[in-house]
């Protein structure tokens, strides 16, 4: 039976009182016929994502953001994705008089080619452009532009930026790169080498506005091979670098939190040999850390100001309940809980550290603990979908049933509509705010 969609706009009178009209709920959608195994991108009222279909292929969807309505579906593919990567999003680019243009990663069209990247009308789905791929990590929305990885499994790897309109290439960058920040002028890039590089370029001409070593942030012995992940604030932008232990020689890594100026790539703090917790905030808007020593041992948890670095809240090492926890966070991140599966957890204040009082206290964790790899077909194992929060009760470590909507640290907003993912793969929707904000997953 097709999964219902359900587009909640009814107006609910409460409390109201001689001649004060009533407040409308907020604009809410539900749709269940997708499964969404990606991040979620919108832009000019259509949101997109990357589905699993039954039969373990993949597809790009569009939804219209106002309703949840799906406007279209074509299949997609990975080809040279790495699975710690996980599942790509389509990239969706404003083109202009309320338009934009979806970018997303066929099947071949060409038998001697992995992959096809195609360009389309973002609401109806009709097909501008294509352009063959060998091997890529996906799109990336980039100001006005979009960025494509190509060939990242052959020695020619190189990072293309494209005219959405036409699929015309404007410039390229030798090697393999991503994008992690961009307004409508530049784009600062990840380039990932042995020794990592972020560099910011003028999106029009390519031309290199500043440069900066990763190790000269968090020092020698910097290997992406852990994961990263950044996030930025008005303006900076704040980076994480996970640790990774070298087969080799057994020896992780440097790690940790850095913030650089974008305007010019001057570091302004640095956190070294901290790791970031899940879930949490996005790094530029509300980073959760732990602190590691030289011998390997996990310090407390502290919450920090992405702006200065600084500590806002934090829990000694020795206040940290022995194993067998989640981390779960309240909707405004004031307090920390340590949730127990069907047993009562513990809570603590992060201003003061205080312990707070369980009873009717809540917080939003991981739904799952253990998930599952996607069964992708034609795909390497080990992709999986991007995560999903409950709400639980602290006190006796289950479900709160009937939840409402993820906390905006989790979700981040775009435009104003915060969108999620729920357990079984759909997709929800909901219009509470203003602005553009980001969320754990950047």
């Amino acid at each position: 039976m097709k999964a219902a969609l359900v587009l909640v706009g009814a107006l609910s009178l409460a409390g109201c009182s001689g001649s004060e009209a009533a407040t409308p709920p907020h604009p809410t959608w539900h749709n269940g016929e997708v499964n969404a195994v990606s991040r979620t991108t919108s832009a000019a009222g259509v949101a997109m994502t990357t589905s699993l279909r039954p039969e373990g292929t993949l597809e790009t969807v569009a939804l219209d953001l106002a309703t949840g309505r799906k406007l279209w579906a074509h299949p997609a593919t990975m080809a040279g994705r790495l699975p710690g990567m996980g599942v790509p999003a389509p990239a969706i680019v404003e083109t202009g008089e309320g338009k934009a243009v979806a970018v997303a990663v066929d099947p071949a069209r060409e038998g001697r080619w992995n992959a096809t990247l195609i360009g389309r009308d973002a609401r109806t789905g009709t097909q501008r452009w294509t352009r063959p791929l060998h091997s890529t990590f996906g799109p990336q929305r980039c100001g006005a532009f979009i960025c494509v990885s190509e060939h990242t499994a052959l020695a020619k790897a190189r990072i293309v930026v494209l005219d959405p309109a036409t699929g015309r290439p404007m410039w390229k960058l030798p090697g393999i790169a991503e994008v992690e920040w961009s307004d409508a002028s530049r784009a600062v890039f990840l380039r990932l080498a042995r020794h990592p590089v972020l560099e910011a370029h003028d999106l029009k001409s390519g031309k290199l506005a500043w440069r900066l070593p990763v190790e000269q942030a968090l020092g020698a012995g910097v290997d992406m091979s852990g994961g990263w992940s950044f996030g930025a604030t008005d303006d900076n932008l704040i980076g994480y670098v996970a640790p990774y232990t070298r087969p080799a020689t057994k020896k992780v890594s440097s790690f940790g939190l850095f913030s650089v100026k974008l305007a010019d790539g001057t570091v302004n703090w640095i956190r070294p040999s901290v790791v970031r917790v899940y879930p949490s905030g996005s790094p530029g808007f509300a980073p959760v850390v732990r602190p590691v020593d030289r011998q390997g041992r996990y310090g407390g948890f502290a919450r920090l100001d992405a702006e200065s670095g600084r500590v806002l809240g934090q829990i000694p090492a020795a206040q940290v309940p022995g194993s067998g926890w989640w981390l779960a966070f309240p909707a405004r991140m004031e307090k920390l809980g340590f949730l127990k599966h069907g047993r009562p957890g513990t809570a603590f204040d992060l201003a003061t550290g205080r312990a707070a009082e369980i009873k009717t206290e809540r917080g939003w964790s991981f739904c799952v603990t253990d998930p599952k790899p996607l069964p992708l077909k034609d795909q390497p194992r080990g992709f999986y979908s991007v995560a999903s929060l409950c709400e639980f009760d602290l006190a006796g470590g289950r479900k709160t049933p009937g939840a409402e909507a993820p906390p905006a640290w989790f979700t981040g907003s775009q435009d104003g509509w915060r969108t999620w993912r729920d357990e079984a793969g759909g997709l929800h929707g909901i219009k509470d705010g203003a602005g553009t904000t980001p969320g754990m997953y950047g």
